[in-house]
């Protein structure tokens, strides 16, 4: 939009599907004349102040944009710039095991990020869900408003253009009200779809780096593993009947009986 404050004033707002918002009485200016707010005469709603980035001129009407649909835009748009981080990191710890140790500050980072953003959508995610809530009361009045009208029509107390006014009206702000209610219940599934892919590209990399930690401790000459341990002597004779149990079916009773740390940690 036109830092040309002239440009503006006066000119009516609507909304992003067509109703009438207002029209601009002035603005509000920094001292460097940039605009922080416009001021918009909203009749019986006296007047309000905009944020001057929730406004965008389209020819001689401007568009009052929703703060909801700022904000969801918002954290889509860092969200998606995280996730596609998160693949890059990735594919740089498949491709190149040296990187493994390093790739965990990285991914903590990211995994901050995440958690700032997450508590940021609940926020607008709450907000979507209101909005809902205030577009089906909406729908209701309308329609309740529409059905009074037509049982006057048919006792005779409403003549026929009347009755075709208020109902072409009616319409038009029902269609209004679902394009509002559709672009909503989208956005929703998308942050849901990218909070998803983001909590599958967290544990990916998480895996790996716990892997390469495995791998090192195994590789470790002064390390023993417990596979290399021998089983204690046992004091009672077996009969020359019994079978000793195999080193497999030993290692089996010991992951049953004991689940590995690297699952209670990944648990946790």
């Amino acid at each position: 939009m036109t830092h040309d404050i002239s440009s503006i004033i006066g000119k009516h707002v609507k909304d992003m599907y067509g109703s009438h918002f207002g029209k601009i009485l002035g603005t509000m200016t920094d001292i460097d004349g940039s605009i922080q707010t416009v001021g918009v005469d909203c009749g019986s709603d006296g007047l309000k102040e905009i944020p001057y980035d929730q406004l965008v001129l389209q020819g001689s009407i401007v568009i009052h944009i929703p703060k909801w649909r700022l904000d969801a835009q918002k954290i889509l748009r860092e969200k998606s710039l995280t996730l596609k981080r998160l693949k890059a990191l990735n594919n740089i710890v498949s491709d190149n095991d040296e990187m493994k140790s390093d790739a965990e500050l990285v991914h903590q980072t990211y995994r901050s990020k995440l958690h700032n953003l997450d508590e940021i959508e609940e926020k607008i995610k709450s907000k979507l869900t209101l909005r809902l809530e205030e577009i089906e009361e909406q729908e209701k009045s309308i329609k309740v408003i529409l059905f009074d009208a037509k049982v006057q029509f048919k006792s005779g107390e409403l003549s026929e253009p009347t009755f075709d006014s208020i109902r072409k009206h009616t319409h038009n702000i029902l269609e209004r009200l679902s394009h509002e209610r559709t672009e909503v219940t989208n956005i929703q599934s998308r942050i849901d779809d990218l909070s998803l892919e983001c909590l599958d590209a967290i544990q990916e990399p998480k895996a790996m780096i716990q892997e390469s930690a495995i791998s090192y401790l195994d590789s470790n000459t002064g390390t023993v593993t417990e596979s290399s341990i021998p089983n204690p002597p046992n004091n009672n004779t077996e009969s020359p009947d019994t079978i000793p149990p195999t080193a497999h079916e030993n290692s089996d009773n010991r992951n049953n009986d004991n689940p590995d740390w690297m699952s209670r940690i990944q648990s946790q």
